[in-house]
């Protein structure tokens, strides 16, 4: 699918401390746009906390990086805007209520509702939704998942998708919004090695694309540039959970750039209730 060029993302000395110690520190990383970085590491080494800092989610505590040349912690909203989250615990979870036709509807809806311009939401509406259809075909297509080959095509459930079907569905979902920065939680877990093979070369097919992609792994396939989490003073990762990202995700900005954020959440917030509502979700 098409895709604008990637982020470039580097790090030095980074680091994150939670209530009773830091998640990671030390991180050092320089990685080019269109990079694949595999962030490696047993669960508990503070894995997802350096995905979620890295794409503005969770404050850093100490050191600088900076995403497709936005300053981190400082930038933090700007480099929300440039980055998608693909499957990760606690924040951006598939709904296994949910069809896969419902979450492709739902997150189209929010793309124009959030993130297009004024022109584009003035256009006629055959229109918007022959635009709308085009953006998930191209990211299914990036995605490699196909719902005609589903058990029940677009209306097959969450809760029936395998597991690699799953990643694939999130990953689409976020390629939707045609992002700069891709970032994948638990890349690897509980897939066979044919599927974890399978699930590295889609996620390399999407950085060749042209799309950064950041993924957490337990084991870093080759050719993957690797950050290891388990090597620096991690003691108390387990404390920063997934639902501190809300929390930590306030940005270090001037004034004026925290009052544009308001603005930017509340017309979020206000265009999920809407899309909620045109796809029947509570």
């Amino acid at each position: 699918m098409d895709s604008p060029h990637g982020a470039a993302v580097t790090a030095e000395d980074f680091g994150l401390k939670g209530p009773r110690g830091w998640a990671f520190r030390g991180v050092r990383l320089d990685a080019p746009p269109g990079a694949l970085v595999a962030i490696e590491g047993p669960s508990g080494s503070g894995r997802t906390c350096l995905l979620l800092a890295l794409t503005g989610r969770m404050r850093p505590s100490e050191g600088r990086a900076e995403v497709g040349g936005l300053r981190l912690p400082r930038q933090m909203a700007a480099v929300r805007r440039i980055s998608a989250l693909g499957p990760v615990p606690g924040v951006s979870e598939l709904d296994p209520a949910f069809t896969v036709a419902e979450h492709l509807r739902e997150r189209a809806l929010l793309q124009r509702r959030y993130d297009g311009s004024l022109r584009a939401l003035l256009r006629p509406r055959a229109e918007r939704t022959a635009a709308a259809r085009n953006r998930i075909e191209a990211a299914l297509e990036a995605a490699g998942l196909d719902p005609a080959t589903l058990p029940k095509a677009e209306r097959t459930s969450v809760r029936d998708l395998e597991r690699l079907e799953a990643l694939r569905l999130s990953v689409a979902l976020a390629l939707i919004g045609r992002p700069q920065l891709l970032a994948v939680d638990d890349t690897d877990l509980k897939l066979s090695d044919a599927e974890r093979a399978e699930a590295w070369e889609l996620l390399r097919s999407v950085a060749d694309g042209g799309t950064t992609v950041l993924a957490v792994c337990s084991q870093a396939p080759g050719g993957a540039i690797t950050v290891r989490t388990d090597n620096t003073d991690n003691t108390a990762t387990e404390d920063i959970t997934a639902a501190d990202a809300t929390d930590a995700s306030e940005p270090a900005e001037a004034p004026e750039a925290t009052a544009e954020k308001t603005t930017d959440e509340k017309t979020t917030d206000e265009g999920t209730a809407d899309a909620f509502a045109e796809t029947g979700r509570a």
